[in-house]
C-alpha cells in the first residue's frame, strides 16, 4: 500500500472508530482506498459473534463472511441447493440418515485442515451449549445426551447425520444452510475452553473459522473490522479489509455517502432514494429479503391477552399508508408468517386501518376507552418511523402507546426475557423451508418460563398445543403439494388468533457508490456476501 492510502485508511480507522463520522461536520476526507471496502450501517443487533449463537440478522451476516457452512443455495434460485464444506451427500432409503462427503483441501484461518470432525464438533457444540438457533438441529432429535452418536466423523472426509424421524429431505438440507452450521475450528475452541462452556466466552468476541474473511475487531455498537484470508480456498478476496461504522442517522449515511466517505450505505429512507438516483456515481439496489416486520404482544398481559384485543390490534395499523410513506420502497404489504417466494405462502392481507371496528371489539373485551400500553422498539430506520405511526393509528381507538426505544441488544435480550408487553422487529427465516418461520409462528412445544425450546411464540407467551401438533405434522409430509396446503391452513389461522401483528416483507434497498462491485445482496441477510467485492 503507497503512504497516501496508508494515510488514507488511517483517517477512516480513526474516525471510524471515534465517532467522528457521525457529526454532521465531518471534513471530506479523500475516496476511500481500492482494498478497502467501508461500509455505513446500523448493526447494534449483535449479541455474539459465535456462530453456534449468533439468532440476530445483522450477526447472521456477519457469520457468512467469516464462517464456511455445509451447504449453501443460490441466492438467484433458492430451489437449487449446492455444497459448501461438503462437496455432495446422499439420503439413505428411510430418509433418516443423511452422509455427506467433505470437501478436501479446506483450512482454517489458523492453518488448520478443516475435516468431518471439525464439522461434527461444531454441531455437537452447538446442541450441548443450547442457545438460541440450536432449536435448529435439536428438531431432529438431537439431545446432548445423543448428539455425539447421532453426528459423527466416520473418517476425515465423511459425515453421518441421522434424524429422529422422515422428515422432507429439502426441509433437513435446508437446515444446512443455517448460521448455526457455521463450521469451526475445533481444535482451537477447544484450547479456549473455559470452565466446560465449548469456547463460547472466547468466540462472542473472536473468529475461528475457515471463510474469505478474518475478525479483526468489533466493538457493539461502533465497529466491525473483516480482514481477508488470502489462502481462502475458494479464492482469496480481492479487497485486503472491510470496515463496517455503526451510523445510526440515515441522513448521516447519506451524507458520507455522497462526499465518498464510505462506499456503502445500508440504512436510508424512502426520501432519499431518488436524488440519489439522479447521482452517476452512486447506484441504488433493491434486495427482496424473506425479513418480516412485525410486533408481538406478551400474553402475559392480562389485557393483551383477550383474543378480542389481540384481534383489535390488527385493526389499529395503517397499513397502506405506512406502505406509501415509511417503506415506500422498503417493503410490502404482507401479513402472514411465511414471505412470498416460500413454499405455501399466503399472499392474503385481510386486515385494514379500522379504527372503528377496533372499537367494537375493545367493548366486547371490557375496554370501551382504550388502555395504556408500552412497545419496545429497536432505535433504528424504518422501525422508529413505524412505531411512531402506529402509535399515531392506535389513538383513534384510544389505545395509547408509550414508546420505549433503545438500541438492538437491549431490545432482543428483553424480549427473550418475555419482559416486554408489545414489542416490534424483524424476524428473518434462518433457511429457505417453510418450517422455519410455521416453527416461530404457529408452534410453542413448551410454553414455562425454563422451556428449552424458546420461539417467538414461547417469548409472547402463545400457549398453543393443536397449533403445535398441526405444524409437527406439517413438516413431517413429503408430498410438497400436500404440505403447501398444510401451511396455509397454519398460517390462516395465525392470521385470526395469533398475538402477531405482522406487517411487511422486508425489500433491503442499499446506495453503493458506482466503482464498487461484486457485492451479493441475498434473500437473506446471511446470504449477502462480501467475498468477491472489488473497486475500480
Amino acid at each position: 500500500m503507497n503512504t497516501l492510502a496508508r494515510r488514507v485508511v488511517g483517517a477512516a480507522i480513526v474516525a471510524l472508530g471515534t465517532g467522528i463520522l457521525g457529526s454532521a461536520a465531518t471534513p471530506a476526507l479523500a475516496d476511500t482506498p481500492k482494498d478497502t471496502l467501508v461500509m455505513a450501517w446500523q448493526f447494534d443487533d449483535i449479541v455474539t459473534l459465535d456462530p453456534g449463537e449468533i439468532f440476530e440478522l445483522s450477526g447472521a451476516e456477519y457469520g457468512a463472511q467469516v464462517y464456511d457452512r455445509l451447504i449453501r443455495f443460490d441466492v438467484k434460485d433458492v430451489s437449487k441447493i449446492d455444497g459448501q464444506v461438503a462437496e455432495s451427500w446422499t439420503v439413505s432409503d428411510d430418509g433418516k440418515t443423511f452422509t455427506f462427503k467433505i470437501r478436501d483441501g479446506i483450512k482454517f484461518h489458523s492453518g488448520n485442515p478443516l475435516t468431518a470432525e471439525d464439522v461434527a464438533y461444531s454441531f455437537q457444540r452447538a446442541v450441548k451449549m443450547n442457545k438460541g438457533p440450536a432449536f435448529i438441529l435439536t428438531q431432529f432429535g438431537l439431545t446432548p445426551e445423543n448428539v455425539d452418536q447421532k453426528v459423527r466423523a466416520t473418517d476425515p472426509r465423511t459425515l453421518v447425520f441421522e434424524t429422529d424421524k422422515a422428515y422432507a429431505p429439502t426441509f433437513v438440507l435446508y437446515c444446512m444452510t443455517a448460521d448455526v452450521t457455521g463450521v469451526v475450528d475445533s481444535k482451537l475452541v477447544k484450547s479456549k475452553e473455559v470452565n466446560g462452556d465449548f469456547g463460547n466466552a472466547f468466540l462472542k468476541t473472536n473468529s475461528a473459522g475457515s471463510g474469505p474473511f478474518v475478525l479483526k475487531q468489533w466493538k457493539a455498537s461502533e465497529l466491525l473490522s473483516l480482514e481477508a484470508n488470502a489462502n481462502y480456498w475458494g479464492g482469496a478476496p480481492k479487497v485486503k479489509r472491510v470496515l463496517i461504522r455503526q451510523i445510526a442517522e440515515p441522513a448521516t449515511q447519506r451524507l458520507l455517502l455522497e462526499k465518498g466517505d464510505v462506499d456503502v450505505a445500508r440504512n436510508l429512507k424512502p426520501e432519499q432514494f431518488e436524488p440519489l438516483r439522479g447521482n452517476d456515481k452512486i447506484r441504488i439496489v433493491q434486495a427482496p429479503k424473506g425479513t418480516l416486520f412485525y410486533f408481538g404482544l406478551n400474553q402475559k398481559n392480562e389485557i393483551l391477552a383477550k383474543p378480542e384485543v389481540r384481534k383489535a390490534m390488527k385493526y389499529l395499523v395503517d397499513y397502506d399508508g405506512m406502505a406509501k410513506t415509511i417503506m415506500n420502497g422498503l417493503g410490502t404489504v404482507h401479513q402472514a408468517f411465511l414471505p412470498k417466494g416460500f413454499l405455501g405462502a399466503l399472499e392474503e392481507n385481510p386486515y385494514k386501518y379500522d379504527p372503528a371496528k377496533a372499537k367494537e371489539l375493545l367493548k366486547a373485551a371490557g375496554y370501551p376507552d382504550g388502555f395504556t400500553i408500552t412497545m419496545d422498539v429497536r432505535n433504528t430506520s424504518p422501525s422508529m418511523d413505524m412505531a411512531q405511526a402506529i402509535q399515531g393509528s392506535a389513538a383513534a381507538a384510544g389505545v395509547k402507546i408509550n414508546l420505549l426505544p433503545a438500541d438492538g441488544k437491549q431490545v432482543v435480550t428483553k424480549y427473550r426475557a418475555r419482559n416486554h408487553d408489545m414489542l416490534l422487529y424483524q424476524w428473518g427465516a434462518d433457511y429457505q423451508d417453510p418450517h422455519t418461520n410455521a416453527d416461530t409462528f404457529a408452534a410453542n412445544p413448551d410454553n414455562r418460563d425454563d422451556a428449552k425450546a424458546k420461539p417467538l411464540t414461547w417469548r409472547n407467551a402463545w400457549d398453543i398445543p393443536e397449533l403445535t401438533k398441526k405444524t409437527e405434522a406439517a413438516v413431517q409430509e413429503r408430498d410438497a403439494a400436500k404440505r403447501a396446503a398444510m401451511y396455509q391452513e397454519l398460517q390462516r389461522e395465525v392470521l385470526d388468533t395469533s398475538p402477531f401483528v405482522i406487517m411487511f416483507q422486508q425489500t433491503e434497498v442499499i446506495a453503493e457508490r458506482t466503482n464498487v462491485e461484486g457485492l451479493v445482496w441475498g434473500p437473506s441477510f446471511d446470504s449477502n456476501y462480501y467475498w468477491k467485492v472489488s473497486k475500480k
